[in-house]
């Protein structure tokens, strides 16, 4: 038998298709997450593990250091662990061999590895931002890396290894990580980008960035399956979730796929000929074949939309890895008017998930940020302030902070605020300011640097007073500018119908305590009893902690108030629930401000 030598800076795709289709393994096999140029994390222990053929001895070194496993199982699974290892930006070589073949990984550097968790806004490519180019171009960070996973990867089981077809672009044929320069940079996620080139630059230490966002990626498939049992509401709904996947057929589907492009065809082909006898043509778009496969949206379980897909194929997949943190950006698919928002649910989605990150990669202090919700869409103004205050993201903001609020752990995680970098998109590309923010937040929480300036405030009271409420907070919260109105609040009273309220600040000759205090109010509003700020999509609101331009006062109420019966996935009537729900609360919302302006009208 002649020797098989497999020397590669890459796991080939072969091998790892391989690996993927055959219930054990055939060939030595290196999980997918390791590659050349990739970056391990420090002061941890570094485990290294694949598949081999049952019984095969695998020996594995790292630079000096050498270990020894073997195969076992069904699958030929095999690990080492070498002790943990300080910073080195010295690339070292990663080497692996089982019988004759070897697997060589080359210029892997020892850092800091974060992962960048979400949907599309933190997918969202550098490229499509404010300043892409100015940021680009000083992206000359030889020891920053960078690897993408893709789309498609999602799974409705707990996958074990990554396909070389979901690592980077679909059509790049380089999956190692990337080294980052101006190139790799404009293709890397905004915030990922912009976070991770700020520590490097700081701490002066090889750092390491996954992206694993999904595009309309719902909170739902970002929970790991296994925390799903561990609430009553949770648990139901991931049975229900099942029940739709077991009851799935790819053959079914696909027959019906075909037999709606007949049909659509044949009334194609039908208007066609009714062109050419009017003695012309029109231009009508023809129906595109089935091509035989099956969109992940299609599948229920594999759908982003369902219990932990995302998750299942893009993170927890390589959960052996030790990782130094999270950043997490999403929401939009769990806001939708009438159908998805669910805050009560989603607010515990968020426990769970940080919870399970935190048990996956086994470190129970795992730092994670929690980027909230953007403010894309139209902007809420004095002209229409009520009617935007019925939002559905401003619940979702709610809950993405109280959600993880609940995990009880303020010293190793942060919320961090979005709601003040308004533009009328989807994707909104004002992404600069939440990586910086991000980044400041680690650099002074994780890293302490106590240079860095990065705090939060709490509201600690809201008293009603003589007419008016009495918000007190634990930090001084003022415009930016130090001079303008204050923007952003409502105010109600036993009606739970908000108007547009008047906020100012409480006169005291303490210096320590001034802007602690502010009393909001409103003359439609004789005998208030709750209060609400920055709440809406995009919204009006201009607090920042101590005044600091990146420090926004997050958004909050003192009421509680539900947004519209939440109903259950399972609920086959949810959605028109909600929306019969929904029509009351809009004709109170466009009373509420025809009022506000019709007496702001009469007073002038």
């Amino acid at each position: 038998m002649s020797k098989l030598f497999k020397h590669i800076a890459i796991i080939s795709l072969s091998l790892l298709a391989s690996a993927w289709t055959l219930s054990a393994a055939e060939s030595l096999k290196v999980h997918g997450i390791f590659r050349s140029n990739m970056v391990l994390q420090r002061d941890k222990p570094i485990t290294v593990w694949g598949w081999a053929p049952a019984g095969t001895g695998v020996e594995v070194s790292f630079g000096k250091l050498s270990a020894k496993g073997d195969a076992v199982g069904d699958k030929g699974l095999w690990e080492v662990v070498f002790d943990a290892q300080s910073t080195n930006s010295q690339g070292q070589t990663l080497t692996v061999k089982a019988g004759d073949e070897v697997v060589v990984m080359e210029n892997l550097l020892i850092g800091d590895v974060w992962v960048m968790n979400g949907q599309s806004n933190m997918a969202f490519g550098l490229r499509a931002v404010y300043e892409a180019e100015f940021e680009a171009s000083m992206a000359h960070l030889p020891l920053m890396r960078h690897l993408r996973i893709l789309s498609g990867a999602e799974s409705e089981y707990v996958e074990t290894d990554l396909k070389d077809e979901f690592i980077n672009k679909k059509d790049d044929p380089d999956k190692n990580w990337k080294v980052v320069t101006p190139e790799v940079a404009m293709e890397m996620g905004a915030i990922g980008y912009i976070f991770g080139s700020r520590l490097q630059r700081s701490l002066q230490i090889p750092i390491g960035i996954i992206d694993n966002s999904r595009g309309g990626a719902s909170m739902e498939s970002l929970v790991p399956r296994h925390k799903f049992a561990e609430d009553p509401l949770a648990m139901e709904y991931l049975k229900w979730v099942d029940e739709q996947r077991s009851g799935f057929s790819e053959k079914e589907f696909l027959e019906a796929q075909m037999e709606k492009w007949r049909v659509a065809e044949e009334r194609y082909q039908k208007a066609i000929a009714e062109d050419l006898k009017k003695g012309g043509e029109k231009k009508r778009r023809r129906p595109s074949k089935p091509d035989g496969s099956i969109r992940t949206w299609s599948v229920p379980g594999r759908s982003p939309s369902d219990a932990a897909s995302c998750y299942n194929g893009m993170f927890g997949v390589f959960k052996g890895l030790n990782i130094k943190g999270v950043a997490f950006h999403q929401g939009f698919n769990n806001a939708m008017m009438n159908t998805s928002c669910k805050p009560v649910f989603y607010r515990s989605l968020m426990k769970l998930m940080v919870e399970g990150w935190r048990e996956d990669f086994n470190d129970p202090q795992l730092p994670v940020a929690i980027i909230g919700l953007c403010a894309g869409g139209g902007a809420q103004t004095r002209l229409n302030f009520e009617q935007q205050g019925l939002s559905t993201g401003a619940y979702i903001r709610e809950a993405q902070r109280l959600g993880l609020a609940d995990a009880g752990d303020p010293e190793h995680t942060a919320f961090i605020p979005a709601y003040d970098q308004k533009i009328p998109q989807l994707h909104t590309k004002k992404k600069k300011e939440l990586g910086l923010r991000t980044a400041r937040w680690a650099l002074k929480t994780v890293y302490g640097n106590e240079g860095i300036v990065w705090d939060a405030a709490s509201l600690l009271s809201a008293v009603p007073e003589g007419g008016k409420i009495l918000l007190t907070f634990d930090r001084p919260v003022l415009p930016d500018d130090f001079g303008s109105e204050l923007e952003g609040f409502s105010i109600a009273d036993q009606s739970g119908i908000f108007y547009l309220a008047e906020a100012v600040a409480v006169q005291v000759k303490d210096k320590n305590e001034r802007n602690k205090q502010l009393l909001v109010s409103s003359r439609l509003v004789k005998e208030p009893v709750a209060v609400r700020y920055a709440w809406a999509r995009a919204p009006m609101g201009n607090l920042k902690v101590d005044g600091i331009p990146w420090q926004p006062l997050h958004s909050f109420r003192t009421d509680q108030v539900g947004f519209s019966p939440e109903v259950s996935h399972q609920d086959p009537d949810g959605a028109k629930k909600n929306s019969e729900a929904i029509k009351i609360l809009k004709a109170q919302a466009a009373a509420a401000l025809k009022t506000r302006l019709d007496v702001t009208a009469a007073q002038q």
